[in-house]
């Protein structure tokens, strides 16, 4: 797989936000504005990073039944990097994420990449991969917290834009809003980008009834 397939990969064929439906927990708590989708997308992008390349590297090292618990304290020990950063240099965002920022250690986006990718290919396809989906989750988060940002708040990176506008909906930034933007937007990522499927009939069903359908010849 080249280079620019694998990095698209994340951002648009397998979004783990909007495609694979990973990261929900974050995608709505954390989006309430623009900075806080980014930072916390960064942060995820950072420990994927890592996280990818230690296991790539030690992933004949790892004995396979340890695999699991093996993954998860590498995913940590990045986590706990980043969280210290955080703390030191941007002790404003790191309040903001809270607790979401430790809780990167059970992502499902982290764990679904360390086991499906970066424990059969190179280090450096590894790294493309994390670079790919971190990207896809932070365009995620970026998006939604956009839209919670300027319809609730009226602002966007803390620049007023529609105080004389329009009134801000502060439900945007509430639990409601959170729901109501992922939907929306999913609903139209899959508006736009469904394939039809083409019918063949009862005959090409794998169950039970299309196996039987097939043998006497029946095709709907």
């Amino acid at each position: 797989m080249g280079v620019g397939k694998i990095l698209s990969n994340g951002i648009i064929k397998e979004n783990p936000v909007f495609k694979l439906a990973l990261g929900a927990c974050p995608a709505l708590a954390v989006t309430t504005s623009a900075q806080n989708g980014v930072g916390m997308g960064l942060a995820a992008t950072a420990v994927l990073i890592g996280s990818n390349t230690v296991i790539s590297l030690t992933r004949k090292l790892i004995p396979e039944k340890v695999r699991i618990p093996a993954y998860i304290t590498i995913i940590a020990g990045f986590v706990t990097i980043v969280q210290l950063l955080l703390k030191a240099y941007l002790p404003e965002l790191d309040k903001a994420l809270g607790i979401f920022i430790p809780l990167i250690v059970v992502n499902c986006i982290i764990l679904a990449r360390a086991e499906m990718f970066a424990s059969k290919n190179s280090v450096f396809s590894s790294v493309i991969d994390a670079v790919g989906m971190g990207a896809g989750f932070t365009l995620a988060l970026f998006i939604i917290g956009s839209i919670r940002e300027v319809l609730g708040n009226g602002t966007w990176f803390e620049m007023n834009l529609t105080a004389n506008l329009f009134d801000s909906a502060k439900i945007m930034t509430l639990a409601p809003g959170g729901f109501l933007t992922f939907g929306i937007v999913i609903g139209i990522i899959n508006k736009f980008s469904s394939t039809k499927v083409e019918h063949k009939g009862c005959s090409a069903c794998p169950t039970p009834c299309g196996v039987a359908s097939k043998e006497k010849g029946v095709d709907a």
